[in-house]
């Protein structure tokens, strides 16, 4: 059992204990009441390992319930959280400004697909540059590329406007850095199996896996991708980097027709299916990514962005208390609850033994009850346990 306790100045005391993937939270209900205590939520920052994948020019109509993607729709999705609202930022396009948009929250007035030769960013105000200040480690994986190659420069079926990090000249001017960080996909294998991934690992398929370009013999772009992604998932999704607090997102860049999509894939996300209709854009993955690493300040437009910590799960159960000045009746309320998990409401004097008064199946994310059987005596404890 993993046990940590928190105690306050007004003698609230908090308990997060994890067993068998049971959160609790717990409340010291005295004659001073505290009016609420969360267990400190680090939903985000437990991540330890992120893998980015991004796919090219679809739209979500085009792949949610597409006969073609039946590995995203029937195997990704099912165990997965989901973005149903996941935009290009103020409808950009081409390509290249939206994977520019990801590193550094805005497109530097890009909006072609030159290569870095003309569109080069002398800024240095980009997320690998904070990640590298901070001591942490990042790698692009991209499909194609070799590195005898010069990244900058288009070698079919890789193009470098699907390679972010040789636009910025901080990277793209250091070839011990390029070197270091810019590395071909087939080295991932090795490095998953290896238990040698960096923190941050961004995945760029090539032209005819990310859904771009029609392949040989082919019929469908959409089937191309999901053929990719079945292939290469298990291997990610079978790593110790991804079982030990890994997050897996998979996005489009861009599409004109409305929302594209975003799949999150964690043991620490919310998944079984989880959707909600929150408007986000890349802002919110660069902000995400930032909260995750702990580093910023926060860039371009992530700073006006709403993050996805909604699809990871609640780290910490909030319980609240008010006792009615004549009854002496205490009134709770807990929130942070899932949807369809078992709660376990329990009282104790002593923190040592301790009596159910409540099990619930949440149906909402807060539950609000009185307890009835308060005798009045203090100190008195409440615990909710959630079963996963």
């Amino acid at each position: 059992m993993l046990m940590k306790i928190f105690l306050s100045r007004s003698g609230l005391k908090g308990l997060r204990a994890i067993k068998r993937l049971v959160h609790l939270a717990v409340l010291s209900c005295g004659i001073l009441l505290s009016p609420a205590f969360r267990a400190p939520s680090s939903q985000l920052t437990n991540i330890q390992t992120v893998f980015l994948i991004l796919m090219e020019n679809k739209g979500w109509d085009q792949i949610h319930g597409n006969a073609d993607c039946p590995y995203i729709n029937n195997t990704l999705l099912p165990m997965a959280s989901r973005a149903e609202r996941y935009f290009t930022p103020n409808d950009l396009q081409p390509s290249e400004p939206n994977y520019i948009w990801l590193e550094a929250g805005t497109n530097f007035g890009i909006l072609d697909d030159e290569l870095p030769a003309i569109n080069h960013i002398t800024s240095t105000n980009h997320l690998v540059t904070q990640l590298e200040k901070a001591g942490i480690s990042w790698k692009t994986y991209q499909e194609s590329y070799n590195p005898n190659d010069d990244p900058r420069t288009d070698d079919r079926p890789y193009v470098a406007r699907h390679n972010p990090f040789v636009f910025f000249d901080d990277v793209a001017n250091d070839q011990a850095r390029l070197a270091s960080h810019v590395r071909p996909y087939s080295e991932l294998a090795a490095d998953l199996q290896r238990n040698a991934v960096a923190r941050y690992n961004f995945i760029t398929p090539n032209l005819t896996n990310d859904m771009h370009s029609l392949a040989s013999g082919s019929g469908s772009k959409e089937k191309q991708g999901d053929d990719w992604l079945a292939r290469e998932l298990p291997a990610i999704l079978s790593s110790a980097a991804y079982r030990n607090k890994g997050a897996l997102f998979i996005t489009w860049d861009e599409d004109s027709n409305g929302p594209i999509g975003l799949i999150l894939l964690s043991p620490l996300a919310k998944g079984r299916g989880y959707s909600n209709n929150i408007d986000y854009t890349h802002s919110s993955l660069l902000r995400t990514l930032q909260e995750i690493f702990g580093v910023g300040p926060l860039l371009g437009d992530a700073a006006n962005a709403t993050d996805l910590s909604d699809l990871f799960l609640n780290d910490g159960l909030k319980l609240s208390a008010l006792q009615d000045a004549k009854t002496g009746v205490t009134h709770l309320t807990l929130t942070g609850l899932v949807a369809g998990r078992k709660n376990v409401i329990q009282t104790s004097s002593n923190l040592f033994v301790w009596l159910p008064l409540k099990t619930n199946i949440a149906t909402t994310n807060a539950l609000s009850f009185i307890d009835t059987a308060d005798s009045g005596r203090r100190p008195r404890f409440y615990r909710a346990l959630e079963f996963r």
